[in-house]
């Protein structure tokens, strides 16, 4: 661990009300930022996405629950895969248990991936989750949403992702869309966030953000090389 400067209290409590006004402005500055995403305009979904899942057949507007705000998040989870991506996992471990509570505030939270039902649901009950997860093989949907790709596009490193041809090295990526549904049953798509931006979804990060190794990554591969499923440590 680095070495730290060690300070009598008074000292450290002037250092740390300098740093208290840094983390009152970026609170500002990130509620300004959130108005900012939910003022963005919107567009209409047009397109028919019929989605497998355990309640049979279902159309995007269905999969709201009769609420009025729907999240999905996309799951990395190829239809060749045997199990889902551990990132993707990481973050699911994170809102499963937010569902019902997000429920009560008119918004329903739903998983979609590629790979067909049976493997969604199997991984589902070796996890321990309870959210709701539905697939997309049938559809365009994770295309649609910049998503899945191509193996031509990967091996182009031109696979449109997060909003700019930067290439991506998996024939599926992570992201979360979300929808709001009209008074007359329309869909609209109102926001979606990729890559870094679903970092404010992953709390155990913020929590390592506190402490004086932070998320110790540097020397890491890539960031997440220390990463296992939930199941998975220790082997």
């Amino acid at each position: 661990m680095a070495q730290h400067d060690v300070v009598p209290t008074d000292d450290w409590l002037n250092a740390r009300k300098a740093l208290l006004q840094k983390e009152k402005a970026f609170t500002r500055a990130r509620d300004a930022l959130s108005a900012a995403r939910r003022a963005l305009p919107w567009r209409k979904v047009d397109k028919d996405y019929v989605f497998d899942g355990p309640d049979g057949k279902q159309s995007l507007a269905e999969l709201f629950a009769g609420r009025s705000q729907l999240l999905v998040y996309h799951f990395m989870f190829d239809p060749t895969w045997d199990e889902g991506c551990k990132s993707c996992s990481f973050i699911a471990d994170h809102y499963d248990p937010a569902v019902v509570h997000l429920a009560q505030r008119d918004v329903t939270l739903v998983t979609v991936s590629k790979a067909p039902l049976d493997k969604l649901q199997a991984f589902r009950d070796r996890m321990g989750w309870s959210f709701k997860w539905v697939s997309s093989f049938e559809n365009d949907f994770n295309r649609d949403f910049g998503v899945s790709f191509t193996q031509t596009e990967i091996e182009s490193g031109r696979a449109h992702y997060n909003y700019a041809d930067n290439g991506f090295p998996t024939t599926e990526a992570p992201g979360l869309s979300v929808f709001a549904k009209g008074d007359e049953g329309q869909v609209f798509h109102t926001y979606s966030s990729y890559g870094r931006g679903l970092d404010m979804f992953l709390t155990a990060y913020h929590y390592l953000d506190v402490v004086p190794k932070g998320r110790d990554e540097d020397a890491l591969p890539y960031s997440m090389s220390w990463l296992r499923l939930h199941d998975s440590y220790g082997t």
